[in-house]
């Protein structure tokens, strides 16, 4: 489970992320990452950096229900341990594509791990 202050929920934001962001696909995944350290949560109180927040998007095309809700919990569990290494204040969306519903922990690790490297310019870790 992401932290609540960690997690994008607002419409506005995933279209944000989604529109002005960067994209990096990978065969079982597409990430967005909007990284602008001046853009702060208008819910958060005091002046500091917002923290990095992720929001996920699983289609029907991926699976049924039970497969969904699976690649959401796998992919929020590896992006958990990602967040620290994305500037303060960035938007990440990841987008699962049709394969990632019978992919392996293993294999969204490497696109995961790819994508961020592609957007970042360095490892995620």
């Amino acid at each position: 489970m992401l932290p609540t202050e960690n997690r994008l929920r607002r419409r506005e934001d995933f279209a944000v992320a989604v529109r002005r962001g960067r994209r990096a696909g990978r065969p079982l995944l597409v990430v967005h990452l909007r990284s602008d350290s001046s853009s702060s949560d208008p819910h958060e109180a005091g002046g500091d950096a917002s923290p990095a927040r992720a929001g996920f998007v699983v289609s029907k095309a991926v699976g049924n229900a039970v497969v969904r809700n699976r690649v959401r919990r796998r992919l929020r569990h590896l992006v958990r341990e990602r967040l620290t290494a994305l500037p303060p204040g960035s938007l990440v969306v990841v987008r699962a594509l049709p394969g990632a519903g019978e992919a392996s922990h293993d294999e969204l690790v490497r696109d995961l791990d790819a994508a961020f490297r592609r957007l970042l310019g360095r490892p995620p870790s």
